[in-house]
């Protein structure tokens, strides 16, 4: 039986941060739907290697290399090693962040905001100006991770939605401009996730009082998961989405209702 998720077999998928909570269940969601990945990672090469292992055991070949995305030279020379292994990147998902401390704006340093600017916003563009010329040759897709604070703001996170509203916006555009090319874009947009960053933040900045708070302002009264954002990438990824592009699909278990 023909893929459904992804046909045409040559190429990679490419996932940035995918060494993270929510990074590793979207390389094993692409590797289960037929597609070898390269991954990236910024400091953790144990686990990067894990998610290769993990890639592999699904019958998928795998890369991992480190990244940072604030390196506009290091990010095309990244791309070119991934071209190399793997000879066409098909699909490249964004699923890396800063670790942010919560703040007020008033509190926020100018240095502080435009370093997470840097890392995340210019990152992202950085990301798409070296991938972009190869996705036009024979099409594509980009699926940002941002987040459900672009819809309903979060206090204490503007460090978050600042930058993700950049790459959103950057994201329509690509979307708008590249279609000729067949080339798709899309973002996911995320409320509290019981993986990556958020584990991180338990018990700091996300205390119980917040979290409670947070589950009281939700429709259906519970964290997603991983798996779950996995999911919608996947499906902004695959053909099956073929005909979709311009789109955030706010996956917050009703938080921004």
């Amino acid at each position: 039986m023909a893929n459904q998720d992804f046909p045409e077999q040559d190429g990679a998928a490419l996932v940035i941060g995918g060494s993270g909570g929510i990074g590793r269940a979207i390389c094993a969601a692409l590797a289960a739907a037929g597609t070898d990945v390269a991954l990236t990672y910024r400091s953790n090469a144990g686990a990067s290697a894990e998610v290769v292992a993990q890639v592999e055991g699904l019958g998928r070949q795998a890369l991992a290399l480190p990244m940072a995305l604030e390196d506009a030279a290091g990010v095309k020379a990244g791309i070119e090693r991934v071209l190399e292994r793997f000879g066409r990147v098909h699909t490249v998902v964004n699923a890396a962040g800063s670790h942010i401390p919560m703040k007020f704006i008033s509190a926020i340093a100018p240095d502080e905001f435009a370093a997470v600017m840097n890392a995340d916003a210019n990152g992202f563009f950085n990301l798409v100006h070296a991938t972009l010329p190869h996705l036009r040759k024979q099409g594509g897709s980009y699926v940002a991770i941002t987040t459900a604070g672009l819809s309903r703001w979060p206090t204490k996170d503007a460090l978050s939605v600042a930058p993700k509203a950049a790459i959103h916006a950057l994201v329509t555009g690509v979307a708008r401009e590249e279609g000729r090319h067949g080339i798709r874009a899309n973002t996911v947009a995320l409320g509290l996730i019981d993986a990556g960053l958020f584990l991180k933040l338990k018990g700091t900045a996300y205390d119980d009082s917040y979290l409670q708070a947070a589950l009281r302002n939700s429709a259906l009264k519970r964290l997603g998961t991983a798996e779950e954002v996995a999911e919608a990438v996947l499906f902004f990824a695959s053909h099956r989405a073929r005909f979709v592009t311009g789109q955030s699909l706010t996956l917050d278990g009703g938080y921004s209702l």
